[in-house]
């Protein structure tokens, strides 16, 4: 396969440290972009919420390619591309944020669960038409989580 090369955008502040942490709906984070994107958060305020897709930088790789989710005993073994662990093939994180300010060269959103020094891959609008979906499902096990 083609290897592929990505330069981050930008990169998280907001002082979280744990890699392993709940209650990031209460953490604020600021996304500062590279200098040489000035304009990219262009008509962003209008928003609410962003689609924000992170590089999880500190993430150990998959020690195969099933896991247990939460390594929860209760819940059965799936394969990885079944659960939210940080532990891919390639760890790389995707992220509905709510949109707090806009400013040149900084975006700050609530409930980005990236820790600080995170390289943003993108931010794209979160457009209820195109990315909310009806009818979905999950497994039994995932109410247990």
């Amino acid at each position: 396969m083609e290897t592929i090369v990505l330069q981050p955008v930008g990169m998280v502040r907001n002082g979280v440290t744990a890699t392993e942490r709940e209650g990031w709906e209460g953490v604020s984070s600021e996304i500062v972009l590279r200098d040489d994107l000035v304009g990219v958060l262009d008509g962003l305020e209008g928003f609410s919420h962003v689609l924000v897709i992170f590089w999880m930088h500190q993430a150990r790789p998959a020690d195969g390619v099933r896991a247990r989710p939460r390594g929860r005993s209760d819940v059965p073994q799936v394969g990885l591309f079944a659960i939210r662990t940080p532990h891919r093939p390639n760890p790389k994180g995707l992220t509905a944020a709510e949109v707090v300010d806009v400013s040149e060269g900084k975006l700050t959103v609530r409930a980005l669960d990236a820790i600080e020094g995170t390289p943003i891959l993108d931010i794209k609008p979160y457009i209820p038409g195109l990315d909310q979906r009806d009818g979905v499902r999950v497994p039994e096990w995932e109410d247990l989580l």
